[in-house]
C-alpha cells in the first residue's frame, strides 16, 4: 500500500512478557491554491497538496497519526478529523475557535492523535468558513494486523467521495451572504471523486469505477458536501451496507444509500452482472421548500472487457423529496452488537436535554432588508468567540464563554405546528453546557417548522453516540421512550434529524475537553446552529485532557 506523501515509523515498546507494536503515520499537508477546471470554467481553489479531493490518510487501529499542516494561502485554516474520537487530545480536533485558533498564512501546526478503538472510514475537512468545499479527503482505518473484518473479505477497496462544486469562488459566496443577510447561492453541481460527469451545457467524462466480473469490492463512500444530503445508486446493482461512521453494522442489502454531509458508509459490491457499463447516480434529497442544487452527478461502473462506446445501463434516481426512502434506510441501520463489537448503550441518563433546532430572523442594520437569516438551538444563536473555547477552559480564562446553555427550550410551543405568529428573533451568545466526566447524556434533537422545516444532519465532536429513537412531529417524553431501541441502535457521529421530526441519541461523556455540536449543513453552522459541551476532567491524569502542544496556534 502506498501512503501519500507519508512516512511510517515503527515503534516497538517492550512490555514484559509481550511485545506491543504501534506505528506513527506521518503526513505533510500543504494548503495551496490550485487552478482547477470544472463545468467548462477555471478557478483557483484552496487544496491540500494540489489535490481535489485531497490525499487519503491510511492507518490502523491503535496507530498514532501526525499531520504537519502548513498554510500557504491567504486564508486562516484549520482541519477537523471528522469522527476521530480524539481521546484527551482535543487540541487536535480542529474546529476554529472551539479547540484551536486558526493556522494563519505562513504558519504550520502538527496535528497529533491516536486512533483508539476505531476502524473503518472517516473523513477530514477544513473547519473554518466554507473552506471544506475543496479542502477534504478520506481517512481509512484498517483493523489491527491479524484482525479480520466481521464480513466477507473484499477483493479490493474503492474510495468514493461525494461533494459539491460552485463556479464562483466559495468564500465570495459566503461573504456575500453574510453582507446581505440572505441565504447563500446554492452550488452548481455535485461531484464524484472530484468529477461532475456530464451536466447541461458542459460535457465531462466523469468518474469511472472499474470492476472485474466475480470480484467483491468494499466501497468506502463519503459525503463531503457542504449543504446537501444525497442519494447514491448504481444501476442494476444492490450493495450490502456493513459500516457507517467507522462502526460496523448488521449487514443489509439495498439499491440506494442515503448519506448526509459528514457521514460515511461502507458497502460491499459484488460485480455479478453482465459485462457492460452501468450508471452511478448521486442526487440530492430535500423534502421541504428550501432551495437545493438539484443537479445529479453522473459516474459509471465499468466491467473489465466492456466494449468501447457501449451504451450504459440506466437507472432512476429517488424523487428529490423521497422521505420514505431516507426513513427506510435509517431504520435498517443497526449496531453489529457482537461479543467483539458490543453496543454499550447508556441505560441510565444523568443529563436529559431537549434541543429545539431551527432558523430565525434577527435585525441587521447593514443587511439588504434590515434583517438577516440566523439559526439557533433552544433559541440561542451561537456567537463564535475570538479565543478558542478549549484554551479558555484549560487556562480558566473568564469572559470567553458561559456554561449556562439551556437544557430545554426557554418557551414551550408546538414545535412542528403552524408557527407563523411566533417571534422569529433569537438570543445571541457563546453558551456551553457542562458535563461531569463519565456522566451519561440523552439528547433529543427536535426539528421545528419556524420559517421552514428541514432535515438537519447533526455532528457531535469527540464522541460516538447511539441513535435510540426517531419520529415525526413533536417528541412525546411519556410514550416515545418506551419505543427506544436500547439493544442494538446504530452507533455513529453524524445523524439526520427528520424534517419536522426528532432524533434521540445517547452517549457517555468519557472524553474531557470542549466538544462542538452543530448542524453539518455549512449554511446553518454559519448562521449559528451550533453549541458546545464542556466535559470536565475526571480523576487523575488518565481522565484529564493532555497539556496543549507548544506549537498551538495563537489568535
Amino acid at each position: 500500500m502506498e501512503y501519500y506523501q507519508a512516512r511510517t515509523m515503527l515503534l516497538v515498546i517492550f512490555i514484559f512478557p509481550a511485545l506491543v507494536e504501534c506505528k506513527v503515520r506521518l503526513y505533510n499537508f500543504r494548503v495551496v491554491l490550485t487552478n482547477t477546471t470544472k463545468l467548462c470554467s477555471t478557478k483557483s481553489i484552496p487544496t491540500i497538496n494540489g489535490k481535489f479531493p485531497g490525499p487519503t490518510i491510511y492507518a490502523r487501529e491503535g496507530d498514532n497519526v501526525n499531520i504537519r499542516l502548513t498554510n500557504q494561502v491567504q486564508y486562516n485554516v484549520t482541519v477537523h478529523w471528522h469522527g476521530v474520537r480524539q481521546l484527551r487530545t482535543g487540541w487536535a480536533d480542529g474546529p476554529a475557535y472551539i479547540t484551536q485558533c486558526p493556522i494563519q498564512p505562513g504558519q504550520s501546526y502538527l496535528y497529533n492523535f491516536t486512533l483508539t478503538g476505531q476502524r473503518g472510514t472517516l473523513l477530514w475537512h477544513a473547519h473554518i468558513s466554507w473552506l471544506r468545499a475543496t479542502i477534504h479527503g478520506a481517512i481509512v482505518i484498517f483493523p489491527k494486523k491479524g484482525v479480520p473484518y466481521p464480513f466477507p473479505k473484499p477483493d479490493k477497496e474503492k474510495i468514493i467521495i461525494l461533494s459539491e462544486w460552485w463556479k464562483a469562488d466559495v468564500e465570495a459566496v459566503v461573504n456575500q451572504a453574510t453582507m446581505t443577510g440572505l441565504p447563500p447561492n446554492i452550488s452548481d453541481a455535485h461531484t464524484v471523486n472530484g468529477q461532475t460527469g456530464a451536466v447541461p451545457g458542459c460535457t465531462s467524462p466523469g468518474f469511472t469505477l472499474h470492476v472485474e466480473s466475480g470480484k467483491t469490492y468494499l466501497l468506502r463512500i463519503i459525503n463531503a458536501a457542504l449543504n446537501d444530503e444525497l442519494f447514491f445508486k448504481i444501476a442494476g446493482h444492490n450493495i450490502t451496507v456493513v459500516e457507517v461512521d467507522a462502526t460496523f453494522t448488521k449487514p443489509f442489502s439495498t439499491d440506494t444509500i442515503f448519506i448526509g454531509p459528514g457521514q460515511t458508509t461502507n458497502a460491499l459490491l459484488t460485480a455479478d452482472k453482465s459485462i457492460g457499463k452501468y450508471l452511478i447516480a448521486v442526487s440530492p434529497f430535500m423534502d421541504t421548500v428550501v432551495a437545493v442544487d438539484n443537479v445529479t452527478a453522473i459516474a459509471f461502473l465499468r466491467y473489465k472487457g466492456t466494449l468501447a462506446f457501449s451504451p450504459p445501463v440506466l437507472t432512476t434516481t429517488p424523487a428529490i423529496n423521497a422521505t420514505p426512502a431516507t426513513s427506510t434506510f435509517m431504520d435498517k441501520l443497526r449496531s453489529l452488537n457482537s461479543k467483539k463489537y458490543p453496543a454499550n448503550v447508556p441505560l441510565t441518563v444523568d443529563h436529559d436535554l431537549y434541543l429545539a433546532i431551527g432558523v430565525g430572523i434577527d435585525p441587521c442594520a447593514t443587511c439588504t432588508n434590515g434583517s438577516k437569516a440566523v439559526a439557533d438551538i433552544n433559541n440561542v444563536s451561537f456567537i463564535m468567540p475570538t479565543t478558542a473555547l478549549l484554551q479558555a477552559h484549560y487556562y480558566n480564562i473568564s469572559g470567553v464563554f458561559t456554561d449556562d446553555f439551556p437544557a430545554k427550550p426557554p418557551i414551550s410551543f408546538n414545535y412542528t405546528g403552524n408557527n407563523t405568529a411566533l417571534n422569529l428573533q433569537t438570543i445571541n451568545g457563546t453558551r456551553t453546557y457542562r458535563l461531569a466526566f463519565n456522566s451519561t447524556v440523552q439528547l433529543v434533537l427536535q426539528g421545528t417548522t419556524i420559517i421552514a422545516p428541514e432535515s438537519h444532519p447533526f455532528h457531535l465532536h469527540g464522541f460516538n453516540f447511539f441513535v435510540v429513537g426517531k419520529g415525526l412531529g413533536n417528541f412525546d417524553p411519556d410514550n416515545d421512550p418506551k419505543k427506544f431501541n436500547l439493544a442494538d441502535p446504530v452507533e455513529r457521529n453524524t445523524v439526520s434529524v427528520p424534517t419536522a421530526g426528532w432524533i434521540a441519541i445517547r452517549f457517555k461523556a468519557d472524553n474531557p475537553g470542549v466538544w462542538f455540536l452543530h448542524c453539518h449543513l455549512e449554511v446553518h453552522t454559519t448562521w449559528g446552529l451550533k453549541m458546545a459541551f464542556v466535559v470536565d476532567n475526571g480523576k487523575g491524569p488518565n481522565e484529564s485532557i493532555l497539556p496543549p502542544p507548544s506549537d498551538l496556534p495563537t489568535c
